[in-house]
């Protein structure tokens, strides 16, 4: 009996301690038996023990010839499947004071597997959420944030936008973000500046700037294909802008898809990354799904009923104004443009613009993925844009890929995503930084979320 309580005392002990982080500063991770998908081509190492110490993989090889402590931590994993951690790179970290809606944001996104993302309208608080994070203060993906946003109501003149890219520049924003409306002269000068203190800018493309005059400016990223359609279609300038739509929506039958090759060498000869942000495009603009379908989705219960109530109201009002043929056309043209850009190794990065209409954080990667692969890319090529590739943008080459010496950022899987993308959603769980965020950790943060709302 003395036994068996024993054994029962050690289990309750075991359960509670498996739903607490594991730092790799205080031991070792053992992910151990696992087949590890490395990203460096599109091959599978079967039964490999990884091993995990001060947030870095210290050693790797086939099960049982790799030394580790006998304290280590050990994650049994036999039959799994191990990627590097995934990217967003289009998010946007709630706008305000208090840290606890940030961090939501930012644990709903771990638990998708993200362990970097690209904030897109920066914040004065989210420099300080940068840096409890690279402090290890709080324990949530890497951020990297643009500043306030570059627009026709801020970028008033080419002084007033000079003025902000020295602002935000020694603020310690990491790049500049660009939206809609900013007057070709501001933009100018911002390209300038930019360059002359050598920060990037990202993000949309202004009309009276265009796709043209963009890709000869070096935009680190555009996102959204902004420009993109519009730039195919012949004397665009001379159309209104209600035929046109937003991305562009009822212009794609217009487009002339000759100018494609022209777009892909200027993208690539200068270095451009796109973030199709598909996602927000199919789902927001779904014209073969009602709003109350798409506010059916699991995910939709992590988000609050305003939040779900406009995003049911963008949906529907934009229905109005379009017919499933333009959306039809609107969509087949996306797909055509992503996969052109990685044919053309035009560089593509996982982004889906979340939280925004019908993408909740860290979920709608995972959609995003599944559009790339509907639009022609393989499985790894899609796993490529949330993995390796966003490492080259950042220029971090030990991060990205599953091996000796890479930052440990892991994910673990419960099926190959080489065979079907969507194994990128069965999480067993997350090395993030130094930390191993159990299955059982994750979905109980998870609870705590879908408790408020």
């Amino acid at each position: 009996m003395k036994n068996a309580l024993s054994i029962f005392i050690a289990f309750l002990f075991f359960q509670a301690s498996a739903q607490e982080p594991v730092d790799s500063k205080q031991r070792e991770i053992v992910i151990q038996s696992v087949n590890v998908i490395p990203m460096d081509y599109e091959h599978v190492l079967e039964n490999q023990d990884v091993v995990v110490k001060d947030g870095v993989i210290s050693d790797m090889g086939p099960s049982g010839r790799v030394r580790f402590s006998k304290k280590a931590f050990i994650i049994p994993a036999e039959g799994k499947f191990l990627i590097p951690g995934l990217n967003e790179m289009h998010a946007h970290i709630p706008q305000t004071d208090e840290l606890t809606p940030m961090l939501e944001v930012m644990t709903l996104f771990a638990a998708n597997g993200i362990t970097t993302v690209r904030s897109m309208l920066g914040h004065i608080k989210h420099l300080e959420l940068k840096a409890k994070i690279e402090t290890g203060e709080v324990i949530a993906p890497t951020l990297y944030t643009s500043g306030p946003s570059f627009n026709g109501n801020t970028a008033t003149t080419p002084q007033v936008t000079v003025a902000m890219v020295h602002e935000q520049f020694s603020m310690g924003y990491d790049f500049l973000k660009i939206h809609p409306g900013v007057p070709l002269a501001s933009f100018n000068a911002l390209v300038k500046e930019a360059k002359k203190e050598k920060i990037p800018f990202a993000g949309h493309v202004p009309a009276e700037v265009g796709i043209w005059h963009a890709i000869e400016s070096d935009y680190k990223s555009i996102d959204h294909l902004d420009g993109m359609i519009e730039g195919l279609i012949p004397n665009v300038q001379k159309i209104p802008a209600n035929q046109i739509g937003l991305f562009a929506v009822h212009g794609a039958g217009r487009a002339d898809l000759s100018l494609l090759p022209k777009m892909m060498k200027g993208l690539f000869s200068h270095h451009i990354w796109i973030v199709p942000t598909e996602a927000l495009a199919e789902r927001w603009l779904a014209y073969d799904k009602t709003s109350k379908e798409l506010a059916a989705a699991p995910e939709m219960k992590y988000m609050d009923e305003a939040t779900t109530q406009k995003w049911i109201e963008a949906h529907e009002e934009i229905l109005k104004h379009s017919t499933a043929d333009e959306f039809k056309k609107f969509i087949e043209l996306r797909k055509k443009i992503i996969l052109e850009c990685k044919n053309n190794d035009v560089g593509i990065l996982l982004g889906s613009d979340a939280p925004q209409v019908f993408n909740v954080p860290g979920f709608s990667a995972h959609h995003e993925l599944q559009y790339y692969v509907n639009a022609g890319l393989t499985p790894y090529e899609a796993l490529l844009t949330g993995t390796a590739k966003p490492a080259a943008y950042f220029d971090r080459p030990n991060c990205g890929m599953v091996m000796t010496g890479s930052i440990a950022d892991l994910v673990l899987l419960n099926g190959n995503p080489l065979e079907d993308i969507k194994q990128t959603q069965n999480i067993e769980g997350v090395m993030m930084h130094t930390h191993w965020l159990s299955k059982e950790y994750l979905d109980a943060e998870l609870k705590k979320i879908e408790k408020k709302h």
